[in-house]
């Protein structure tokens, strides 16, 4: 059966970068993670290369009061002393490079001095070692569940669309403007409240019209939506397309990555291709925070374990789209699912898809599998039980294939 791959699902990932728009902007990229100490408290942000992670946290540090100037261009260690005794706050820029090392900025992008970089830790050390450790562990969390993405996977009897409240509050109940005694005596003053009142009134009215329009239009998409994913994802192409790219795109996903799917003439047979992320996009290395020091302390992983991660990662993925296929689309009996990264030709220089696996699972085969136990399942070893086209060594490097095919 030929597949036309017409329907493409990007999947972006579940961790996006967060920056308020009040205080400082910060360029994050490659130079790492950041934090800042403003005019609403202590913010961490992390961008660590490799990791595709990227946060902001706040955190108070002792007890500031707001102040009305958040920031201290190019000052010197006295001033600054000054300013942090007053308790009042100051706008820092503080960055992470690659080796862990923390570098100290004033607002303007003026680096701090030696003498003012002590001062800053010694008022905020406790702070600033709270927010580092933080940002660890956020960065080893990312790595860690490269590798177990599959301990998601729904069970194929999971429970249908639940219908979600429409969670924006009704304007607040129309008070009318309440008389004036002295308008008894003053006519034209009393109609002009009373007009007044009227106008309120009427916004009023017209702002709760929209309100009940938006919680209308809520409530029918999910309704139709409720309906959809109860009775069409049987039967309906349409229906069932736009139930598996909502289940998708609903997915925490680690790193980007792209679906292309198709459904056969009868609905009971998909076939997906995956566009998988690079290696150069799993971390190369583990984070630790030393006892008595405010920095990071990186510690590389071996070329082995990295293919080990990739490799646990890419398996996974075909885990979790396997479970997103079986468990919303009940009409499908079989899926086949074939993964694909970039790779540069030797032979001419370009870019072409190198497939690393194609594996066809039936309904049958999928229920065998013990969803309470994802935690005790390897998703390499997984995937080797059903019908699988891969050449891979034992530490995860990957020869060419040729997909399977759908008949």
């Amino acid at each position: 059966m030929a597949f036309r791959f017409q329907r493409r699902i990007r999947l972006a990932p579940g961790v996006r970068l967060n920056l308020s728009k009040r205080g400082l902007g910060l360029s994050l990229g490659p130079r790492g993670a950041s934090l800042s100490v403003g005019p609403s408290g202590v913010h961490g942000h992390a961008g660590i290369p490799g990791t595709g992670l990227a946060y902001r946290q706040k955190l108070n540090v002792g007890d500031g009061h707001s102040g009305r100037n958040g920031g201290v261009a190019g000052g010197d260690a006295a001033a600054l002393e000054a300013r942090l005794a007053e308790g009042g706050n100051l706008a820092v820029k503080l960055e992470i490079d690659e080796s862990g090392q923390v570098s100290y900025f004033h607002a303007d992008g003026v680096p701090m001095s030696d003498a003012e970089a002590r001062v800053l830790r010694r008022h905020a050390d406790e702070a600033l070692r709270e927010q580092l450790q933080a940002l660890c562990e956020r960065l080893n969390a990312d790595l860690d569940r490269l590798g177990r993405l599959h301990e998601e996977t729904p069970a194929p009897e999971a429970a249908g669309y639940a219908m979600r409240d429409f969670d924006e509050p009704p304007p607040a109940p129309f008070q009318p403007l309440a008389p004036v005694w002295w308008h008894v005596l003053w006519p034209p003053a009393r109609r002009a409240r009373e007009a007044q009142s009227r106008r309120l009134r009427a916004e009023f009215d017209e702002r709760y019209r929209a309100w009940e329009w938006r919680k209308a239009e809520h409530d029918a998409a999910e309704f139709a939506r409720y309906q959809r994913e109860s009775d069409g994802v049987w039967d309906d192409p349409d229906a069932m397309e736009a139930t598996l790219r909502e289940r998708l795109e609903e997915i925490e996903w680690p790193r980007e990555t792209l679906v292309d799917f198709d459904l056969g003439s009868d609905v009971s047979t998909i076939a997906l291709d995956i566009d998988l992320p690079g290696e150069e996009e799993m971390p190369d290395r583990y984070w630790g925070m030393p006892p008595k020091q405010l920095k990071l302390s990186p510690r590389r992983l071996s070329a082995t374990r990295q293919r080990k991660l990739y490799r646990d990662h890419v398996h996974g993925i075909a885990f979790r789209v396997l479970g997103a296929v079986f468990a919303r689309l009940p009409g499908v009996e079989e899926a086949r699912v074939s993964g694909y990264r970039q790779v540069v030709d030797l032979a001419t220089g370009a870019e072409r898809d190198q497939y690393l696996y194609s594996v066809k699972v039936s309904r049958t085969q999928w229920l065998k599998i013990h969803f309470d136990s994802l935690d005790q399942i390897d998703p390499v070893a997984a995937l080797e039980a059903f019908t699988l086209r891969r050449d891979m060594t034992r530490t995860g490097i990957f020869r060419d294939i040729e997909p399977l095919k759908l008949v």
